[in-house]
């Protein structure tokens, strides 16, 4: 574990705006949590020569009061933070003993005498909470087939006969050419049949001017409005800005190495038929991503996928670490790309502070030996726990060539596997056994209720409310808390007396939390008892009824059901 470094925003301009105006003086879109985007947006003074971390210029110029009524509250920034006498730890998912949970089984799969695959690559894991299962997009073979799946607890996966090409679980014919594909649903698509959406790139073979292509459909299954993208590079992917109500386009590149472009739009099919051109320049690898010891090459960023959840946007880099092409495919052996956090509060500017690869490569002869990838969606929520999932390759020996190819063992072999981590524990703020105090930045809410995640086994968590200038207010001193002591990812924080928080609505206020023995990963102010955070669930999960948790502690409550009926989780 390592505590990274915080405010290093790098050379890139952080307190200006792209004609030169202070960050502090915009007067653009106010977001959600009192950020204020400069006019013209998004941004274009990225700096394509530039190898320093990329800016964030909110965590400079924060707002002088920050907006928490939305989703909880992370500490994988200082953008909350006001004094802090804790030491910020970050922590990684750890990788599923039963991995991989899908690999190449069917004759698409296995797609002899070619590359055997069974990877989502972007493709996407979804909660349906209507329908009350989890949803995978993912390809069958190498550059071969697009297909379905469900499965009703996330490790075992079904394969159901579809009709559009009987007996298999095929979703689009095989003339178009899969080379990857990013599927996004919008649970509140006035129009059902933009139900669920698709970024689709057809493979070298079949791509016409490096188009891609943009569709809809309603069951995500049967796939229509085909709309032809503008040119854009291979394994350009998509995501959806639930916070600025933004479709976007993240585009190869090639400014820097592989690198990302970026274009928004208030509708995806009329956004995917704008022009490459008018995307900008948006993220590449930097100098804090480290060649790799026994490879040496220069790191690139292959992709970028990203979702909202809770109060920011959550990114997965996969950073490139090489061999070239050539090499591998001479070897048989996949590429070694890894996947690496990354956090967002406006939807352009990622903060990276611990740059460890949190889902690895294992680099020898297991199953995700390399060409590790995220999946569209990131995680589900699955009660304490966020599950990633994620794509690695073995590679096939036996079928190296001479040049990159459909044949090229690199590719052989992929499967899906899951990783687990806490419920908000990207980053937890500790204490040892002196104890330690946070103290907030002024904040607004119009709940009633504070609410933490935090472990504290052998120490306790206490919590006081001051008001802007640090002055206690009555009841909610340090010395009405009632202390926390245990293990929970949604606990309830009181006062002696009983009174909630709905005197102090709308009115700027600062928490300070008393740490002692223990971790706090994340607080929020829920609007009634069942902890509630109103804030994002990234790929969903039991429980909940679309893309925010407006259930606190039920999707607590539904998975432990599941538990209790027998079901393998």
């Amino acid at each position: 574990m390592k505590a990274g470094r915080e405010n290093d925003m790098g050379s890139n301009p952080v307190n200006s705006t792209t004609d030169g105006k202070s960050w502090a003086d915009n007067k653009g879109e106010r977001l959600y949590n009192g950020i204020v985007l400069p006019e013209e947006w998004p941004p274009k003074n990225i700096d394509p020569c530039s190898t320093e971390p990329m800016a964030a210029p909110y965590l400079e110029s924060r707002p002088a009061v920050v907006q928490i009524d939305v989703g909880r509250q992370l500490f994988v920034d200082d953008f909350l933070v006001e004094a802090n006498g804790l030491k910020r730890v970050f922590h990684k998912p750890v990788k599923y003993a039963g991995n991989p949970v899908l690999k190449a089984e069917t004759d698409l799969e296995i797609n002899a005498p070619n590359c055997s695959a069974a990877v989502p690559k972007s493709g996407g894991v979804w909660w349906d909470p209507s329908e009350k299962i989890f949803k995978m997009w993912y390809e069958a073979g190498w550059l071969h087939a697009i297909c379905y799946a469900t499965s009703g607890d996330g490790l075992k996966w079904e394969r159901p006969s579809l009709d559009v090409s009987p007996g298999t679980n095929q979703i689009l014919p095989l003339e178009l050419g899969a080379d990857s594909m990013t599927v996004v649903p919008d649970w509140d698509a006035k129009d059902t049949s933009q139900r669920y959406t698709m970024r689709f790139q057809p493979d070298t073979a079949h791509r016409r001017d490096d188009m891609g292509l943009c569709m809809t459909s309603h069951d995500g299954i049967h796939w229509m409005n085909h709309t032809v993208t503008g040119p854009v590079g291979d394994r350009s992917t998509h995501f959806y800005n639930p916070f600025r109500k933004k479709w976007v386009q993240s585009v190869r590149s090639y400014f820097r190495g592989r690198s990302r472009n970026y274009w928004e739009s208030d509708d995806f099919l009329a956004g995917a038929k704008r022009d490459v051109g008018e995307s900008v320049m948006w993220v590449a690898a930097d100098r804090d991503d480290l060649p790799d010891p026994e490879i040496g090459d220069t790191p690139q960023l292959y992709n970028i996928d990203a979702v909202a959840y809770e109060s920011l946007m959550l990114g997965i880099f996969e950073i490139h670490r090489g061999p070239d092409n050539e090499i591998c495919a001479n070897l048989g052996l996949p590429k070694i790309t890894e996947l690496n956090f990354a956090y967002s509060r406006d939807g352009f500017h990622w903060h990276r502070p611990d740059r460890r690869a949190q889902i690895p490569a294992e680099r020898r002869d297991v199953w995700d030996r390399g060409y590790v990838q995220s999946v569209g969606g990131l995680c589900t929520v699955r009660g304490d726990k966020l599950w990633f999932y994620y794509t690695g390759f073995q590679g096939n020996t036996n079928k190296r060539t001479k040049d990159e190819s459909i044949n090229s063992g690199m590719y052989d072999c992929g499967a899906t596997g899951v990783a687990f981590l806490r419920r908000d524990g990207f980053a937890s703020m500790d204490a040892d056994g002196n104890g330690g105090v946070l103290l907030t930045r002024p904040v607004t809410f119009s709940g009633k209720h504070l609410f933490v995640n935090a472990d504290i086994p052998k120490g306790q968590l206490r919590v006081s409310v001051l008001n802007e200038d640090g002055i206690p207010i009555a009841p909610f001193t340090m010395g009405n808390s009632i202390p926390f002591v245990g293990n929970s990812t949604l606990e309830f924080m009181r006062w002696k007396d009983g009174a909630d928080l709905s005197a102090l609505s709308g009115k700027a206020v600062r928490f300070r939390f008393e740490l002692t023995n223990g971790s706090l990963y994340a607080f929020w102010v829920s609007r009634d008892e069942s902890g509630r955070s109103d804030g994002y669930v990234a790929g969903g999960g039991f429980g909940f009824t679309g893309m925010t948790d407006t259930v606190g502690r039920a999707s607590l409550d539904a998975l432990d059901v599941r538990r209790l009926s027998g079901s393998h989780l």
